[in-house]
């Protein structure tokens, strides 16, 4: 239980004790959770390397210490994953204090439907990867052998992961935004061609295919959809609020 209350009158040195407690908590988390992960890297390398298929079969290193940051890399992103509980818990307790009754009321809810979003995003992104590394490797053309680098295959993966599980939170913000006041409903409704133009310029930054069209929509078609859905809640939370 996040208590909302903290002594109005702790000195500056009481704060900073406290964030230090917090952070040390959340850096044991991690490192317990990334060590686990590294245990278990191999199976995680073998899962990124799976949509890859046979042109992925085989990932090369080119130097004695890349195996090791490689699998450290993935350990490590694995480890914030699997202790994200952890941290956000600290994280919010501390700030939560500073927040005002209203504040916590929206914020608190929307960190649980953010981890699942986040997650959904992953997936999302995951399921992708199968056609898109397959069209990839096809453009490079009879001139070109592909011989795969563990080290960028690997960053390439998590890259896109990230990025399309950051863009699947994209509804948290802006309800939040809008249970703030900060956003209307009738603004965003107003405004969404920009918004889905600014979607699909996300879209094709983080899809690495030569086609400018199609493959940018498959991943700005959920957004635009999530966005929709967004504002029906929104719209709804504020007919509620007006009643009451």
């Amino acid at each position: 239980m996040i208590s909302p209350k903290r002594d109005p009158v702790m000195p500056l040195t009481g704060h900073l004790e406290e964030l230090r407690t917090r952070l040390i908590i959340s850096a044991v988390a991690v490192l317990i959770t990334t060590t686990l992960a590294f245990v278990f890297s191999d199976q995680l390398i073998e899962i990124l390397k799976a949509p890859g298929g046979a042109t992925s079969a085989k990932l090369y290193v080119f130097s004695p210490m890349d195996g090791f940051f490689v699998k450290w890399r993935v350990a490590l992103l694995a480890g914030l994953s699997l202790a994200s509980p952890v941290w956000a818990y600290q994280l919010l307790a501390f700030v939560a204090p500073g927040l005002t009754e209203q504040e916590r009321r929206v914020i608190m809810p929307l960190v649980g439907v953010g981890f699942g979003l986040f997650a959904l995003g992953a997936a999302f992104g995951y399921y992708l990867l199968y056609g898109m590394i397959n069209v990839l490797i096809a453009l490079f053309g009879p001139q070109l052998n592909y011989f795969p680098s563990a080290d960028a295959y690997i960053s390439f993966v998590l890259f896109f992961l990230l990025s399309t599980g950051i863009a699947f939170e994209l509804p948290i913000i802006l309800y939040a935004l809008v249970r703030l006041r900060i956003l209307s409903t009738d603004l965003l409704r107003k405004q969404r061609r920009y918004f889905y133009f600014a979607m699909f310029v996300f879209a094709e930054i983080i899809t690495p295919v030569s086609d400018p069209i199609i493959a940018p929509l498959t991943i700005t078609v959920p957004l635009v959809l999530l966005y929709e859905i967004t504002l029906i809640v929104a719209r709804w939370g504020e007919r509620q609020k007006a009643l009451r």
